[in-house]
């Protein structure tokens, strides 16, 4: 069920990103953002979706923070690649957004991106002023310097650190730098709904934290073809991860158990949340 219900979300995301981007004067920047925006699981979009169905909110509500969380994931990648970042050249098996263009045109079509997901959010159709002004709020905290941009930030300082982070400083890294986004788009449904969200965020605390562990594994024994992106990039810059600090097998036991907690915090909803519970369990089962 999730992973037919995940490439059915994943399309309709595609088919609203067409519209919205093909309305858009034709510029390279534009052509960027399109480029930038294909491709990928599309899992946060999918879980505002899949948040919004577990409160009965309507699809034509939904759909608008869904690309908008997408879009702003979009331009965190975009900028991300950049060589004044992690200086990467593939994303999603294809050349990064600089690469293809330039770095002017991609910092432009991130920026473009990170507006354009607030604009969406703020759409009439997403719901009223209450639920529209919620979401934007809640987006900026989520993506900016209490947030994804925070776990950015602490990325960029541990580089130069004299000691290798703690345990407990990864963590707090990557609950900006990964959870964060996928906290808030677990969370949407209910904000939709004016409904309690913290079910959803405790469920998404898990959920962000197994999905970077996820990710230091695949990083270390991944394939990069199925990947699509350069594999071994913390350990060639020295990085401290969770594999590097726990080891192989108990990042795994960590992961698993995060999967588990996350489960567990949705028991309230019944059957009705075993779609994202499927969710939980794929993002330490998959290969990319």
């Amino acid at each position: 069920m999730f992973q037919e219900r995940l490439a059915q979300d994943a399309a309709r995301l595609q088919d609203h990103f067409d519209l919205i981007l093909g309305a858009l004067d034709d510029l390279d920047v534009t052509r960027a953002m399109a480029y930038a925006t294909r491709g990928g699981k599309r899992l946060r979009g999918f879980l505002v979706l899949e948040s919004a169905r577990l409160h009965q909110i309507n699809e034509s509500r939904a759909i608008w923070p869904a690309t908008a969380i997408e879009a702003l994931h979009a331009y965190s990648l975009v900028h991300d690649d950049l060589p004044c970042m992690d200086d990467d050249d593939l994303r999603r098996g294809r050349p990064t957004v600089h690469v293809k263009w330039d770095e002017g045109t991609a910092v432009l079509a991130g920026d473009a991106l990170q507006t354009l997901a607030f604009e969406l959010c703020s759409r009439p159709e997403v719901g009223d002023a209450e639920v529209r002004a919620d979401l934007a709020l809640t987006l900026a905290r989520a993506s900016g310097a209490q947030g994804m941009v925070l776990g950015q930030a602490l990325d960029i300082a541990a580089e130069t650190a004299s000691e290798p982070l703690t345990l407990n400083a990864i963590t707090r890294l990557q609950g900006g730098k990964t959870g964060a986004l996928i906290e808030w788009s677990a969370c949407t449904g209910a904000r939709l709904g004016k409904a309690d969200p913290e079910p959803l965020r405790h469920y998404a605390r898990a959920l962000g934290l197994a999905f970077q562990i996820a990710d230091d594994i695949l990083d270390v024994e991944g394939d990069a073809t199925k990947a699509g992106k350069r594999l071994q990039k913390d350990a060639d810059a020295g990085k401290a991860t969770f594999v590097s600090l726990l080891g192989l097998d108990a990042a795994r036991t960590r992961a698993s158990e995060l999967v588990d907690q996350a489960c567990a915090a949705l028991d309230g909803y019944g059957p009705t949340a075993e779609t994202l519970k499927e969710a939980a369990r794929f993002v330490i089962a998959r290969d990319s």
